[in-house]
């Protein structure tokens, strides 16, 4: 099972210094994937969680790829209805090929109607557009073998997971409990699974019983990702970002709690 890290690309403090710093621990650590997430406008109901600056992901990640020689590269959800899909098809090839081969497309339906409203693409229809953007994807990689790209198809909800079985390599759900997940997989055992968890180191147990799959003492995330791993799980992506945002001022610790689980991780 491969290991990867959500990067903050948004945010009061974040610059290119700092985005060039994550790419390093991320690789410098043995992650197998460094993922971030996507805006294009940032409206009043995005900038509750996500302000300014917002970094686009594949301009971002195509300097990364320059700034990298292993770790791979993907978005953590490209919101798929927000471009035309030959543009984004003709994107994600290019950074794949200019990577070596190294991009993955994480795509979702979206969920900021404020955003949706200032680009002119209606809200209600975000998941029909989703499927027949999905659909144009594969096609026009089809008709260009060489530019296919692995597509990540996230939600959890049950429109999420057909959407995955129908188009993606794999199915994306978002910080879940490990129950629930577990739950779900049992509906759709065949159904190919990436999850992105929390990552939240404490120094006591987290004995909640709606505890993320994540948190906890290093004990206790270590045990959810050998339980995911026994689940069938190909990639999780760790995501150390909380809503708090003097954490991404201060991502000391954040690259503090990766290490932990990158060392003893490798040992187990």
């Amino acid at each position: 099972m491969n290991l990867g890290v959500n990067v903050p690309n948004f945010g009061p403090g974040t610059d290119p210094g700092v985005l060039r710093e994550w790419a390093r621990v991320v690789e410098g650590l043995g992650f197998d994937l460094l993922m971030m997430s996507d805006h294009v406008v940032v409206t009043p109901d995005v900038a509750e969680q996500y302000p300014e600056p917002f970094y686009e992901p594949f301009t971002t990640l195509s300097w990364l790829a320059g700034l990298t020689t292993r770790v791979r590269l993907g978005t953590t959800v490209l919101v798929l209805p927000y471009r035309h899909p030959l543009l984004v098809a003709r994107m994600a090839a290019n950074l794949n090929q200019l990577s070596g081969g190294r991009f993955v497309l994480g795509v979702g339906v979206g969920w900021a109607r404020q955003e949706f409203a200032a680009l002119g693409v209606p809200f209600a229809e975000r998941g029909r557009l989703t499927d027949e953007y999905l659909a144009a994807l594969r096609d026009a990689w089809g008709a260009e073998t060489g530019d296919a790209v692995p597509i990540w198809v996230g939600g959890n909800s049950g429109a999420g997971m057909r959407r995955a079985a129908e188009f993606g390599d794999a199915w994306h759900p978002l910080r879940t409990t490990l129950p629930w997940l577990r739950a779900a997989m049992a509906e759709q055992p065949r159904l190919t699974t990436a999850p992105r968890i929390a990552l939240r180191l404490t120094a006591e147990p987290v004995e909640d019983g709606e505890r993320l799959a994540g948190v906890g003492t290093l004990e206790q995330i270590l045990d959810d990702l050998a339980q995911l791993r026994a689940l069938g799980a190909v990639t999780v992506v760790l995501d150390p970002f909380h809503g708090d945002l003097e954490e991404i001022r201060r991502p000391h610790a954040a690259w503090r709690a990766l290490t932990a689980v990158a060392t003893h991780w490798r040992n187990t």
